[in-house]
């Protein structure tokens, strides 16, 4: 009862504290038929039978209630990628993180508090690998609606995701009992469609309607499982002006790469002749891991009289595996550093702290079946750490006092030091299985360096930071050195939610320690955890 009763007390103080409006909305989990790709009768897992989910749109300040009740075959979570939630982890959504799954047959009111951020942010499942069906958008406006450094005739939303022929759920539970590699999807989509290129596909291709002479504001989330993604729009520049809920110095482009789990804002004037023009996602491959090279497309059309029976025109994009041109994008990103939008780049550093991204192989239990390299089992681990989840959240077992549900030793850096994107064949792979968090001091300045290895299958990584954002103040190939600092970019860098770690690279992130919660970062391919979790 006392439980209900300090809930219920908290909604009030909410009530009278809020500087924004307070906002409600009712999510359902629930399974729903989706026909797709000659699929029949075949179920996913959604939120109000909707893929993409339904969109959540609010001003910069304004606070909002969402009940999320869940119908669903299993425990889920949800969470609220790249908001802040100032001193409230408890509806952030990482799975035994920061709360335990809603329970099928059930309902947990969230609370998401909107301070600074503005722009496009989005939200999705956060337990095994529900959020390839369970996501939408979120939509921040600035207060007043009009007060954009840049001006717009008409904005539309984006949603790339990744679609599999088997439930999502069944694959990475397979996978992590196997220790084998997760089943590719089949698409792409894009606002769940695939497009033409996919079988029994006819008609299920996205389009837009735009008129010659304006400026359409594109919000562009990326939501898929795996893949980053180069994207493009046939004959029509791109200019860059927001990412994951902050806004950029306009960065004029032909095209974007954006990686799992990051936003973009994007300007498109539609000054070429009338006509229809492809719009397309293909995917950046830089690993010899499997992966889905397939692409999706749209349409992008013109109202007016011209042959609308015409094959519409491709955009030129970078090849699959065209590391050059996907990370000579990325660094030229910078924010905005307005006067009203200033950048508050951390430079008195109180801990530095450097962390090693692996894709490790455990050896295979005795009377088991592993499906790895050699019979081993792919195991994904931060510092040689690989992420054991605990029954319970840790947020509960550090406010409760709960021993025994997790240790304070992840280490500030790699257990010892080798050539990390060189030959590591004479190296062991596997790494050590524990539930380890690294404790953070209230409003110290952290520098986290992330470094890429060339253990298993190198790749690109996506780093993601819950209860923050931090500015990315340095980034290049091969292994991180101290020399490096000098050049770091401390005026203007991006202020954003997520990074992808180059493969075989190294990527420098600064934030201020001033929201006390646990936080997280993820991997691709086998998602585990590393948490970092208590500003104390």
């Amino acid at each position: 009862m006392g439980t209900f009763l300090g809930c219920a007390f908290t909604l009030t103080l909410l009530f009278c504290i809020a500087q924004g409006k307070v906002l409600y909305y009712d999510f359902v989990v629930k399974e729903t038929p989706i026909d797709m790709l000659c699929e029949t009768n075949r179920t996913v897992l959604t939120v109000n039978g909707l893929f993409p989910g339904p969109e959540i749109r609010a001003h910069k300040g304004d606070t909002i209630y969402v009940n999320v009740t869940n119908i669903g075959p299993y425990g889920v979570t949800i969470h609220w990628h790249g908001v802040r939630q100032i001193r409230y982890p408890w509806s952030d959504g990482p799975e035994n993180i920061t709360q335990c799954p809603i329970p099928t047959n059930s309902s947990f009111l969230q609370k998401v508090i909107l301070t600074e951020e503005e722009g496009t942010l989005w939200w999705h499942a956060h337990s095994d690998w529900t959020r390839a069906t369970v996501h939408g958008p979120i939509i921040v406006l600035p207060v007043g609606d009009t007060n954009y450094p840049y001006k717009f005739d008409e904005q539309h939303t984006i949603v790339i995701a990744e679609w599999y022929a088997r439930d999502t759920k069944a694959i990475i539970d397979e996978a992590l009992a196997t220790g084998g590699d997760p089943d590719l999807s089949v698409a792409y989509t894009i606002n769940g469609q695939p497009g033409d290129t996919y079988p029994c596909s006819n008609g299920l291709m996205y389009n837009i309607t735009v008129m010659q002479g304006k400026t359409y504001l594109f919000r562009i989330i990326h939501s898929g499982m795996n893949e980053e993604m180069f994207f493009g729009i046939a004959k029509h520049n791109l200019t860059v002006v927001g990412m994951d809920g902050a806004y950029l110095k306009p960065l004029k482009t032909n095209y974007l790469m954006i990686t799992p789990g990051q936003t973009m804002d994007v300007l498109v004037t539609t000054n070429q002749r009338p006509g229809r023009y492809y719009m397309l996602f293909s995917p950046f491959v830089d690993t010899n891991a499997p992966s889905n090279e397939n692409v999706t497309r749209g349409i992008f059309q013109y109202s007016g009289s011209y042959n609308h029976s015409e094959t519409p025109a491709l955009p030129e994009l970078p090849g699959f595996t065209n590391k050059s041109d996907a990370g000579n994008f990325t660094i030229q990103l910078r924010s905005l550093n307005s006067k009203e939008h200033l950048s508050t780049v951390p430079t008195k550093i109180t801990r530095n702290i450097t962390i090693t991204v692996s894709v490790n192989q455990q050896p295979c239990p005795t009377n088991k079946t592993c499906l790895g390299p050699q019979g081993s089992m792919h195991s994904a681990s931060l510092n040689n750490i690989s992420f054991s989840t605990p029954s319970i959240s840790i947020l509960q077992a550090y406010y409760n006092n709960i021993n025994g549900v997790y240790n304070k030793t992840f280490p500030d850096k790699p257990p010892f030091v080798f050539d990390y994107t060189g030959n590591v064949s004479a190296l062991g792979e596997a790494a050590f299985v524990s539930t380890k968090v690294l404790m953070i001091k209230y409003n110290e300045e952290v520098e986290i360096r992330f470094q890429g290895t060339n253990f298993g299958a190198a790749e690109n990584h996506p780093m993601h930071l819950h209860g923050y954002s931090f500015y990315v103040v340095g980034m290049g190939d091969g292994n991180f050195s101290d020399s490096y600092v000098s050049q770091y970019n401390t005026v203007d860098p991006p202020y954003i939610n997520t990074v992808g770690l180059p493969k075989n690279g190294w990527t420098a992130i600064r934030f201020k320690a001033n929201n006390p919660g646990t936080m997280t970062h993820r991997q691709k391919r086998i998602e585990k955890y590393c948490s970092y979790p208590f500003c104390h």
